[in-house]
């Protein structure tokens, strides 16, 4: 098990009438992605803006690296990072200047800045682009110049508020590498973003927030066997074998034309297991096999769709 880098543990915040989280708890391990998913209005903001102090909270618990963010905020905001939905960097600066900025806000001193600044330039291929002004800067290099300011004081903890929106997909994928870059030295994530292929992607596990609860929680292999849909596709070499096998399990779909049969399937090893020894056992020989799975875009509309009525709040 790793250590906890952020437990939250019924938070709660309401703007006048209005409930925006309403008990949220939340576990994200030391050198981890989480992803928190849910649709707009669901809280993910305010929650992101609450773990970094920029939000007080009505009521609950959050410790971020150890500091409760009521507490101790200054120890809170000393190890993490944010950034935003929108790039915070000043258009009036070079990249350089924008991240000499930083440094300097960050009290790293003279000689500590230039070194920082030079090496994140790198890591952020700016280099060349380093005394530019951002005006000459694409979308995507204005964002990877956003992440960089937020890794100045190397934080342990940041926070990706919907980094990615508006990327093209090449720099998308840009900003992917370079997330999975940080946590493999040991940064943990929580990322918030609107594209689940993003979540899918990166995260080690997912939290579905919906009217200010967390309605699921998993990695995205456990969320997408919450939803109904998935199956095993068979496929056959002849009619005869194909029929026997429809008639051997229960539940299955034919389709003659393609010499397929679809299974139920939870999508587990276990399931696949059955299957096989059922059709072993009768001498029947598949000529191909997949597993079908339903996408996070399932598993989303199934979790954040009326979730009460589906039983899955208590």
């Amino acid at each position: 098990m790793n250590t906890a880098a952020i437990d939250v543990r019924g938070l709660r915040k309401s703007y006048g009438a209005k409930t925006v989280l309403d008990g949220v708890d939340l576990t994200v391990g030391a050198g981890t992605v989480t992803a928190l998913l849910g649709p707009n209005g669901a809280g993910k903001t305010t929650t992101v803006h609450i773990l970094s102090t920029l939000v007080r909270p009505d009521s609950g618990t959050a410790r971020v690296a150890g500091f409760d963010v009521v507490r101790d905020p200054a120890g809170v905001r000393a190890a993490i990072g944010l950034t935003g939905q929108f790039s915070a960097v000043d258009g009036l600066l070079t990249g350089e200047e924008n991240l000499l900025l930083m440094a300097r806000l960050r009290h790293l001193g003279s000689t500590q800045s230039t070194a920082r600044v030079a090496e994140l330039l790198e890591q952020f291929d700016l280099t060349d682009a380093a005394r530019k002004p951002l005006a000459t800067y694409s979308g995507g290099m204005r964002r990877r110049l956003d992440l960089a300011m937020t890794l100045v004081a190397r934080p342990s903890v940041i926070f990706l508020d919907e980094p990615t929106t508006g990327l093209d997909p090449r720099s998308r994928l840009t900003m992917w590498n370079i997330v999975r870059d940080l946590v493999g030295q040991g940064t943990t994530a929580l990322l918030t973003t609107q594209y689940l292929d993003e979540a899918d992607e990166l995260a080690d596990r997912i939290a579905v927030l919906d009217g200010g609860r967390i309605v699921a929680s998993g990695t995205p292999d456990e969320l997408k066997r919450l939803v109904p849909g998935g199956h095993i596709r068979l496929r056959f070499t002849d009619a005869a074998a194909l029929r026997a096998a429809s008639r051997l399990l229960d539940g299955s779909a034919r389709d003659d034309a393609a010499l397929v049969l679809s299974v139920p399937s939870d999508g587990g090893i276990g399931t696949l297991r059955q299957v096989l020894d059922r059709l072993d056992a009768d001498g029947l020989t598949v000529d191909d096999l997949s597993i079908h799975t339903p996408d996070l875009d399932d598993v989303f509309f199934a979790l954040t769709e009326k979730a009460e009525t589906k039983g899955i709040r208590s």
